[in-house]
């Protein structure tokens, strides 16, 4: 099937991902711009998995106020050059983020933030949840893993769905910045600030 250059604008639009890598992707879903987007998806995920390792020293503090000042955020977001740390791209990024915490209230940045004490407390919950249930050891530990997934999403940054798209977790939004850029993006770390909130 014949992919027109109106189908591969409509894919750019979306993505952000180059001309050529548009084509190619609507080429192999046979026009489906759907079946497209989870293509580029794929990709710019794998991409962006490769560059993880990859140093990052530069960045920027992005800060959002909300609330007419009741809550306000400072979150540092890292890339690998200066060049990148200033574009539009990156900063909508910073924004984007700063935005989410400031509605979503994560509590840490990734999983492996979470204090080991905490982890140990929630499948301790889950586990009493379960008494009396008889069920086999390892469908407990399936079904506590899987709560311990939930917990995840809702208290740690890179595992919530995105504010802006549900469909998408923070972690797949840095994904989807680090392949648009080309360079490894890593949230480094946050604070939330909520009037009444302080020390007392």
């Amino acid at each position: 099937m014949a992919i027109t250059a109106e189908q591969v604008k409509q894919l750019r639009d979306k993505t952000g991902a180059g001309m050529m890598e548009c084509k190619a992707a609507l080429t192999e879903a046979n026009g489906n711009m759907e079946e497209a987007i989870t293509l580029l998806r794929k990709r710019g995920l794998a991409q962006a998995a490769k560059r993880a390792g990859r140093a990052t020293a530069q960045g920027t503090i992005g800060t959002y106020i909300h609330l007419g000042g009741r809550i306000g955020v400072m979150v540092e977001v890292n890339c690998e050059s200066d060049f990148v740390a200033r574009t539009d791209d990156f900063n909508n990024l910073v924004k984007e983020v700063a935005m989410h915490i400031a509605a979503a209230d994560p509590k840490w940045v990734r999983r492996e933030d979470v204090p080991a004490d905490a982890v140990e407390k929630e499948r301790a919950i889950y586990r009493a949840q379960m008494e009396g249930q008889n069920k086999p050891a390892n469908v407990i530990d399936k079904i506590v893993e899987g709560k311990l997934g939930s917990f995840y999403s809702q208290f740690v940054l890179l595992d919530q769905p995105s504010i802006r798209d549900g469909a998408l977790t923070i972690s797949q939004v840095v994904a989807a910045a680090s392949a648009k850029t080309g360079e490894n993006i890593q949230i480094n770390r946050f604070t939330r600030y909520r009037v009444g909130e302080g020390d007392a």
